[in-house]
C-alpha cells in the first residue's frame, strides 16, 4: 500500500533548546559588540541625512557574516573546545548539535552575509566582510594552536567591522575609516589578554598557547596589556585632532583613557585573577563609553 501525503509523519520540529543552541552558535554578545562598532562606522561615515534603510541593511548583513564566522569558529575549534571547562557545554563538544548540522548553519550564514552586504550596500563593504571572515577562520582560528601571536593576528578581524559601517556608508576608506579600526584594533589586545589570564589554565588544558599560559610569571602579558593600553590613549584621541569630533570628544575620551590605563597600572602590580576581571569588565565599559561619546559628539 503507497503511502500518501496524509499517511506520512510530519518533519520533525526544531525544539526551543536545540534552537537555543544554534542560538549559541552564533556568539550574541560577540555579534552585538560587532554590531555596535559597525553601527559607529556607518553613522561617521555618513553624508547629509542618514539613510535608515541602507543602515539597516548594513547592520543585518554584518550580523548574519559574524554570526556565521562565530558558527564556523565553533566547529573548527569543537574538539579543543571539549577540553576546557569554560567551553566544554557549547552545543557541539556536549553532543547537542552534529558537525554536519552546525557547519551548514554556519556557512549559510556567512555567505549569506557577505552576499547580503555586497548587493544591499556596495561592493567595499561585502569585501571587507569577506576579508574579515576569511582573516577570522583561516589566519586566527588556526594560528590559536600554534602561536600567542594569534592575539595581534585576531584584533584584525575584529576591528574591521567598523571600517566596514563607514564603507556601507560613503563607498571609499578615508583616513577616519582607518583611524576608528585603530582605536578598536588597539582595545581588543588588552581586553583579550586580560581575558586570558583569567583563563590561562582553561586554555592550557585546551592546548592554546596565549601569552599568559608560556608567562607564567606573567611579565609580557601585564607589559604588552600597558603598553597597548597606553597607546591606545593618544590613538582615541585622534579623532579630535582630524575632525571627526570635538573637545567634548577629547576630554571625554581622555578621562577614560586615563583610567582604563590606572586600571592597567593595577592589573600590572596585583597580578591577581580578581585584578584581571576588575581591568577586563573595564574594558568592557570603556569600548562603548568611547563610541557612545563620539557619536553623541559628532550630533552636537
Amino acid at each position: 500500500m503507497k503511502a500518501t501525503l496524509d499517511t506520512l509523519p510530519p518533519p520533525p520540529a526544531l525544539s526551543r533548546s536545540k534552537l537555543l543552541d544554534f542560538w549559541e552558535l552564533t556568539k550574541p554578545r560577540i555579534t552585538l559588540v560587532i554590531g555596535l562598532t559597525t553601527l559607529v562606522g556607518f553613522f561617521l561615515g555618513a553624508r547629509g541625512v542618514l539613510d535608515a534603510a541602507r543602515l539597516a541593511h548594513t547592520l543585518i548583513g554584518t550580523a548574519l557574516t559574524a554570526a556565521g564566522a562565530s558558527a564556523l569558529n565553533m566547529v573548527l575549534e569543537r574538539e579543543l573546545d571539549a577540553k576546557m571547562r569554560r567551553t566544554r557545554n557549547r552545543p557541539l563538544p556536549a553532543g547537542r548539535l552534529q558537525f554536519g548540522e552546525a557547519l551548514i548553519f554556519g556557512v549559510a550564514l556567512a555567505a549569506s552575509g557577505v552576499l547580503y552586504l555586497t548587493l544591499a550596500t556596495n561592493q567595499l563593504a561585502g569585501l571587507l566582510a569577506a576579508v574579515t571572515l576569511s582573516s577570522y577562520l583561516f589566519a586566527y582560528t588556526p594560528l590559536k594552536r600554534h602561536t600567542s601571536l594569534c592575539t595581534v593576528i585576531g584584533a584584525v578581524p575584529g576591528a574591521l567591522p567598523v571600517a566596514g559601517g563607514w564603507a556601507a556608508a560613503r563607498g571609499t576608506l578615508e583616513v577616519e575609516a582607518w583611524l576608528l579600526f585603530a582605536i578598536v584594533f588597539f582595545w581588543q589586545l588588552p581586553h583579550f589578554l586580560a581575558l586570558a589570564w583569567m583563563y590561562r589554565e582553561d586554555y592550557t588544558r585546551g592546548g592554546f598557547p596565549m601569552l599568559p599560559t608560556i608567562d607564567p610569571e606573567g611579565e609580557s602579558t601585564v607589559r604588552q596589556i600597558v603598553l597597548n593600553t597606553l597607546a591606545l590613549l593618544p590613538v582615541s584621541l585622534a579623532p579630535t585632532m582630524i575632525g571627526l569630533a570635538g573637545s567634548v570628544y577629547f576630554f571625554g575620551a581622555l578621562i577614560l583613557g586615563l583610567a582604563f590605563l590606572g586600571l592597567s597600572l593595577y592589573f600590572t602590580a596585583a597580578r591577581t585573577n580578581l585584578a584581571a576581571r576588575r581591568f577586563y569588565l573595564a574594558s568592557v565599559i570603556y569600548l562603548p563609553a568611547l563610541l557612545t561619546l563620539l557619536l553623541a559628539d559628532r550630533q552636537l
